[in-house]
C-alpha cells in the first residue's frame, strides 16, 4: 500500500509525500499525482522519508521526473542506491 499526501508550502511550490512501497499499481498513481502538479507549473518536491521499498518502475518513474526537474528529498540509503543519487 501507498500513501501519497500533498503538502502545501508557504511558497506555492508542491511537495508530495510519499508512504509505503512504491510498486505496482502505486506507480500509476503517483505519476498521475505527479503530472497534476506539473500541469499546475508548481516546482514539485517528492519527500521520500517513508518509502520502504521501491520496484524498477518507481526507479524509472522516479529517474524520469529527476531529469525533468522534480526534486527528491529524504531518501534512504537503499533507495539513494536504486536511484543512482
Amino acid at each position: 500500500m501507498l500513501r501519497i499526501e500533498p503538502v502545501e508550502t508557504s511558497t506555492g511550490d508542491c511537495v508530495l509525500r510519499l508512504e509505503g512501497e512504491v510498486v505496482g499499481p502505486w506507480v500509476a498513481e503517483i505519476r498521475r499525482s505527479c503530472d497534476q502538479a506539473l500541469a499546475t507549473g508548481a516546482r514539485l518536491t517528492l519527500e521520500l522519508t517513508d518509502v520502504t521499498f521501491i520496484d524498477r518502475a518507481g526507479v524509472e518513474l522516479f529517474r524520469r521526473l529527476m531529469r525533468a526537474g522534480v526534486v527528491v528529498v529524504n531518501c534512504s540509503p537503499f533507495l539513494q542506491t536504486q536511484l543512482g543519487t
